[in-house]
């Protein structure tokens, strides 16, 4: 080898050992980081490989009446869960054996987990009775990657349904547990009622524990380094503002019936009783979901699911003509003196019938004897008059065709038609007095939910005031600290007290001499209400009742709403007077009327006879 060769490879050696000190310094120089500074924080994530990481659900908050009797809460339930990146898929037969489902239902839900983690813990199947939970703990030892928690589900103590106001509990959709860092797969959320509102207050935060495990995923006691765990918190409880008592009567009521029934304190909007009829079983959606049963209430014609209280829109009919009345005198167009001759049919361009006894009708009068044609001339002039606008504003300050911001979800605002709504409907100007003359009899294009109707019948009680609709009062913390909800009371400021005497009797001449003497009169409470029917197209008219009482001092106002019932007189009246009665004295004492209602049959007026008690003019 030559001196030139020589040296080259010395140079080379010289250059490789360079390099194998400079990679072994930098080495050691990495572990010394690691190891020695670095050394707290490494040291407890060197822990966690040797630790499972579990979720402790918090207790989802309860729900009580407005006297502290508990309405709503938890009983405990058993889940599975898996960590897919510790699974080993061909233990797949064995756990659907265990679990006793298919494998490639296992298989399905397997990869529902590993798309949403491979290394978070997921549920896998929840509500599973407690001997597959006992074979599942036994068989863990070769089953990595498998774990479990006892969680709870929604229990309801009371005889109440109250299902369109508690709402259910489902499975969190992909969208919700993606787009929330509080949600987990198969976490449950609210999907209606005040569950669904409140979903955020009830729910609490999510703790996280760790467990020492073995080479097999079985654990061996507790992690006690806590430096990373995390106490679970729980929700928060609501204390809404429900009857139980009268929520449960009033459900008595509506059985077999459509429609829906509000009971509110006129001073305070809140909600004593809310029922939507026909309701549905809120036990059979607490846990696991029953499909036959929930597929059978989504296809069910007279559907369930909807929340007529809140989201019904109907023209109120007769029940409206209180309001006009008030926003006539308003307006100047009446006063409680003028009085308006009835023929039979009120004439414009048609003839526009009136069911009332022919002659003159003061304000108080139109409104106790139902006649339509007073209020047919009043919107006449109105819209001749160029006030539709003005009317239409005047009508939303009680609570219609606006939101009424009540804690339920789908609340539906109405129509209170003004020039901007016509012109839309119809083309510009493509409209006229035609169009507008059924308005003052509540037909045409107005339309209400049965909660709208309660808040504006409660204006005309408590002396002016729109009062919001609630159904919650306070919210308890865990820590027993206790906040209430601020009362939304506004002052109708155009709205004088002549204004409503002359309303308020009206109302309670209907029940003493009109349409609710016969099912709504009670001996011992003045009771004021009007009756009011809806055209419906398809079949018998649904029929109103508003109410309130004591005349002079309301302490509660309830509105009926039965569908297909023709005559309000005879289906909607009878309903609320019982209501208010069981409120007011806390029993019944016509149980001729409680056996009436419970038995009621809907009355064709194509049918009827001079020997059926009805009010045909409602």
């Amino acid at each position: 080898m030559s001196s030139g060769q020589t040296n080259r490879t010395r140079t080379s050696i010289r250059a490789l050992q360079v390099i194998i000190v400079s990679l072994t310094l930098i080495v050691l120089g990495r572990v010394f980081y690691l190891q020695i500074i670095e050394y707290e924080v490494y040291a407890a994530l060197g822990q966690e490989n040797s630790v499972r990481q579990e979720y402790i659900d918090p207790a989802r908050g309860l729900i009580y009446d407005r006297n502290g009797k508990l309405i709503v809460d938890n009983e405990p339930i058993f889940s599975i869960t898996i960590t897919p990146s510790l699974f080993d898929e061909k233990k797949i037969p064995l756990l659907s054996s265990i679990l006793g489902v298919s494998d490639s239902l296992l298989t399905a839900r397997i990869q529902e987990a590993q798309n949403y983690s491979w290394h978070r813990t997921s549920r896998l199947f929840t509500e599973i009775d407690f001997s597959t939970f006992s074979a599942v703990q036994e068989n863990l030892w070769q089953l990595p990657g498998i774990g479990h928690q006892i969680e709870s589900k929604r229990h309801y103590p009371t005889e109440m349904e109250a299902s369109h106001l508690l709402g259910y509990l489902r499975e969190a959709n992909e969208s919700e547990y993606r787009d929330s860092p509080k949600l987990r797969l198969g976490d449950r959320v609210g999907k209606s009622g005040l569950e669904f509102v409140y979903e955020d207050t009830l729910r609490g935060q999510a703790g996280i524990k760790y467990s020492r495990v073995n080479v097999f995923g079985q654990a061996l006691g507790n992690f006690e380094d806590s430096t990373l765990s995390r106490t679970p918190v729980e929700g928060t409880d609501i204390i809404t503002t429900i009857d139980t008592g009268l929520q449960i009567f009033a459900e008595e009521l509506m059985e077999g019936k459509r429609g829906a029934v509000i009971a509110m304190n006129p001073h305070t909007g809140a909600i004593l009783a809310l029922v939507s009829s026909p309701s549905y079983d809120l036990s059979r959606l607490a846990g696991r979901l029953d499909i036959e049963y929930w597929q059978a209430i989504n296809a069910d014609s007279t559907s369930p699911l909807y929340n007529r209280a809140v989201s019904s829109r109907q023209p109120p009919g007769s029940i409206f003509k209180p309001v006009m009345g008030i926003t006539g005198l308003h307006l100047g167009i009446v006063t409680p003196e003028t009085q308006v001759y009835n023929s039979g049919a009120y004439i414009r361009g048609r003839a526009y019938k009136d069911l009332a006894d022919i002659g003159e009708y003061d304000l108080e009068e139109a409104i106790t004897f139902s006649s339509n044609t007073y209020f047919f001339s009043l919107m006449d002039k109105i819209a001749t008059r160029g006030k539709l606008n003005e009317w239409s504003n005047l009508i939303k300050d009680f609570g219609l065709g606006v939101p009424n911001n009540i804690d339920l979800p789908n609340a539906n605002i109405g129509i209170i038609p003004d020039s901007t709504y016509l012109n839309n409907r119809f083309g510009e100007r493509n409209w006229g007095l035609g169009d507008l003359i059924n308005f003052g009899v509540g037909q045409g294009m107005i339309s209400v939910s049965p909660l709208q109707v309660a808040q504006m019948t409660s204006a005309f009680s408590n002396g002016g005031y729109k009062v919001r609709p609630h159904l919650v009062q306070g919210f308890r913390t865990s820590d027993g600290q206790l906040t209430r909800v601020n009362i939304e009371r506004d002052k109708i400021n155009w709205v004088k007290d002549e204004y409503l005497e002359v309303i308020k009797k009206g109302m309670r001449g209907v029940v003493e001499e009109g349409s609710g003497r016969w099912y709504a009169n009670h001996p011992e409470i003045e009771i004021a209400g009007k009756t009011g029917t809806a055209q419906n197209p398809h079949g018998l008219d649904h029929g109103w009742f508003t109410s309130f009482a004591p005349l002079d001092d309301p302490e509660i106002v309830v509105t009926a709403f039965v569908e297909n019932a023709g005559f309000a007189s005879i289906s909607a009246a009878p309903i609320a007077s019982l209501v208010i009665e069981k409120y007011l004295l806390g029993e019944i004492e016509r149980n001729w009327i409680y056996e009436y209602v419970l038995n009621f049959e809907p009355v064709d007026p194509d049918a009827s006879s001079d020997s059926v008690n009805v009010e045909l003019n409602e």
